[in-house]
């Protein structure tokens, strides 16, 4: 089902999403996308983890030029959805603001769990954090030509080419100020505090292959969570739900096992068993394909 939300004072902040799977879930998993994501970005998780019982929301959010004003407008849109508590799946600049509402809320904790994806933790790495302040002035098509700057070049397998003409096709879809919003939050000087979100069960995920995130930014999630779970995909890229979904959708649900049977539970107790024999067809799958290589 797909909505629009207005949880703000000023009706042009529309939160665009897709909730699917069990009314019943109280604490679903929500996707947030990267910069250049749209809520479809995650179609392919949306299909499989729902058809095993999830409860899964994808999200798309409104212009927000700071990380303070899109926590403030997450926290009214979870209030608004009447769920208490949530786990958080981020791809990169997704990744950034799960761990920024993990530490905004650290108070009165509203985040059950975080899956980050090719996610960092500082906004420094991108070495623009000087032309933050600029974006709101450049024309769309700058701005599209500085984000297509961050996807692979170089040759790619099918999958990966299909994701990044997927990817190519949301980025028209955004408008201006979309866009220069969310390259200032991807840039602005920010860093998250770890020790608000230290409690918090993470998995980190990410690729070996050619992504946008460099080593030393990987170095540093590890060790900002050096107990975090690690998920690590021999390739994918920037988009690996897109062209290594299988890979994605079984690490998702690997991280969401331990939650089963808890009131934190995203999935529906009576899809539990099933979808435990088809994670371990996957997994059998995924390994034998993996020593073929």
């Amino acid at each position: 089902m797909h909505s629009k939300i207005i949880v703000d004072d000023d009706d042009s902040k529309v939160w665009s999403l897709y909730d699917a799977g069990p009314r019943s879930i109280r604490c679903p998993l929500i996707f947030l996308p990267p910069v250049s994501g749209t809520a479809d970005v995650f179609f392919q998780q949306i299909l499989a983890l729902t058809g095993w019982g999830y409860r899964v929301i994808a999200l798309q959010y409104p212009v927000y030029w700071d990380h303070l004003e899109f926590c403030d407008g997450f926290r009214k849109l979870l209030d608004h959805l009447q769920l208490d508590k949530v786990h958080l799946f981020g791809a990169s600049l997704g990744g950034f603001l799960a761990q920024k509402f993990a530490e905004y809320t650290h108070k009165s904790p509203r985040v059950q769990s975080l899956i980050l994806c090719n996610a960092f933790s500082d906004t420094s790495i991108f070495n623009q954090t000087w032309t933050a302040n600029s974006f709101w002035l450049m024309p769309a098509f700058m701005l599209k030509k500085i984000v297509l700057g961050n996807f692979a070049s170089g040759p790619v397998d099918p999958e990966m080419a299909d994701g990044i003409d997927f990817m190519v096709d949301r980025l028209e879809s955004l408008g201006q100020s979309e866009l220069a919003s969310r390259l200032t939050l991807n840039c602005q000087n920010s860093y998250v505090e770890p020790h608000k979100i230290r409690d918090i069960p993470v998995t980190i995920m990410d690729v070996f292959d050619q992504s946008a995130l460099s080593t030393e930014a990987k170095e540093e999630m590890y060790k900002l969570y050096p107990n975090a779970r690690r998920a690590h995909l021999k390739t994918g890229g920037n988009f690996p739900y897109l062209c290594r979904s299988a890979e994605v959708n079984l690490y998702i649900q690997i991280h969401l096992l331990q939650f089963h049977g808890t009131r934190y539970a995203a999935i529906d107790p009576s899809m539990v068993s099933a979808e435990e024999l088809e994670v371990q067809k996957i997994s059998l799958h995924t390994s034998s394909e993996q020593e073929e290589q």
